[in-house]
């Protein structure tokens, strides 16, 4: 075993761990790495049982079948089941390893990166699972890939699945999917930084061993396992792991959204959530067996949908829309008429394309601009979260085709008070049509001419005498 690179990734370095993760690792391994009993300062944490708390991913426990790449396709690094990638994020999370899956017990933010982007790309993949069972890992590396989940459900929707932990590195993961779904006794959260500082002069010193540091640079020795650790050099690492801390929960609620503020995510204070508290926490979405949860899914995949940044919550009270949403393919008052590709509502109507309003006589008064229906529709209880969204979609799609015909509506407002489709089209066509028949309108009065007798009038007039 390489000691060496193990101490290297263990002390010394900011760790997103959960500690009695790295209790257990140190019980564990500590005594082999440095070939004597370890000795814990300060720690009041329980201690797990090594065995228990290095349990290995079970491969297919979201979708009850082995994990392997389907058809023996080698080419694709991921399971692939009903049109969803599963990539499995499980074990200690380390920065560098170009491996797929886990090693060892190890899994890489490198690996996990090559997965979503073939995922991304792949044109067979309806949507990302990550299959999430972590107790965290390096610092080194996390944010990024949690910077590149948070910008692959812009593409495809992600949803996270735990199968029991997702803590620290790995919560921070799982908080980039649009939705988070956990187990009964999942358990989600440590938002927070630890550094793990050996000392060992003391062993040293009963073994008649002294070590001297010969360098250049005062602060080059800084927390060496050869002395005990000074007071000014603890202060600047607090200092800095706090900067950690606060880089961790604002990436947490970038991912989240509106459902876990920057102050309820540090107000945790690192804690773990488990089942129920951890949806009341903002931290989770629902609390479901994950299978169960995978199931829907893929359900709510197999119909048309468009890509939306929307985070679609248990309770999705009020949809979020984005103008990423929209299309440039729209040009002509044609297409800003036409519903777009929208996952079926069974309980609204459906939207036929509206025809061009007849151009109306010259002269004739343009006609009153119909006024949009400002109350807020709600939506029936049994729309589902995805056409809730479609629907979002569409009207902010209307609104971005609008703006380039002239005609203003502000898309964010529209979506606030849950603004039917129908009635968006309906206003922008109307916009169109009194404009088009306020140009017609000419203010040059005729000219004058004699008017022209009856052929009746002049015959008669004629017999009269009186022409």
């Amino acid at each position: 075993m390489h000691h060496t690179q193990i101490a290297q990734r263990a002390f010394n370095t900011p760790l997103m761990l959960d500690p009695s993760k790295a209790l257990a690792f140190l019980s564990g391994l500590g005594p082999r790495i440095t070939g004597q009993k370890i000795t814990f300062a300060d720690a009041d944490l329980p201690l797990h049982n090594p065995g228990q708390a290095a349990r290995p991913a079970r491969a297919g426990l979201i979708t009850g079948t082995p994990a392997l790449k389907e058809g023996g396709d080698i080419a694709r690094p991921f399971t692939l089941t009903d049109g969803i990638a599963v990539i499995e994020i499980a074990g200690t999370l380390v920065h560098r390893g170009a491996w797929i899956g886990q090693s060892s017990g190890i899994t890489s933010y490198e690996g996990l990166a090559a997965q979503i982007d073939a995922a991304v790309a792949d044109p067979d993949v309806l949507g990302l699972a990550l299959d999430i069972d972590s107790f965290g890992g390096e610092v080194a590396g996390a944010f990024d890939l949690a910077d590149r989940i948070r910008a692959a459900r812009a593409v495809k929707p992600v949803h996270a699945f735990v199968a029991e932990h997702a803590l620290s590195a790995g919560y921070a993961l799982a908080s980039q999917a649009d939705h988070i779904t956990l187990p009964r006794t999942g358990a989600a959260g440590s938002i927070g930084v630890v550094v793990l500082h050996a000392e060992m002069s003391g062993m040293l010193e009963q073994k008649g061993m002294a070590v001297t540091l010969i360098h250049a640079g005062a602060r080059k020795t800084e927390a060496n396992p050869y002395e005990p650790l000074p007071a000014e050099v603890r202060d600047r690492m607090q200092a800095e792991l706090e900067d950690l801390r606060h880089l961790f929960a604002e990436t947490v609620v970038a991912g989240r959204g509106d459902r876990l503020s920057i102050e309820a995510a540090l107000g945790t204070e690192a804690a773990v959530f488990r089942g129920s508290d951890a949806v009341t926490a903002g931290l989770a979405d629902v609390v479901a067996d994950p299978r169960t949860g995978f199931r829907a899914f893929a359900e709510s995949l197999s119909a048309p949908r468009i890509p939306a940044q929307s985070n679609p919550t248990q309770t999705m009270k009020e949809p979020l829309m984005s103008s990423d949403t929209t299309t440039d393919a729209c040009d002509s008052a044609a297409h800003a008429v036409q519903p777009a590709a929208a996952t079926p509502d069974a309980t609204a109507p459906s939207n036929p394309p509206v025809a061009a309003a007849p151009a109306a006589p010259a002269g004739a008064a343009a006609p009153a601009e119909p006024p949009v229906n400002t109350e807020p529709v709600v939506p029936a209880a049994a729309a589902s979260p995805e056409a809730i969204r479609a629907e979002a979609a569409e009207v902010a799609q209307i609104c971005a085709q609008a703006a380039r015909l002239g005609v203003s509506i502000d898309a964010a407002d529209a979506v606030r008070r849950s603004l039917k489709p129908d009635a968006l089209r309906s206003h922008v066509l109307s916009d169109l049509a009194a404009r088009g028949d306020a140009t017609a309108i000419v203010a040059t009065p005729p000219a004058v001419t004699a008017p022209k007798l009856s052929p009746i009038i002049a015959a008669a007039q004629k017999s009269a005498g009186t022409c």
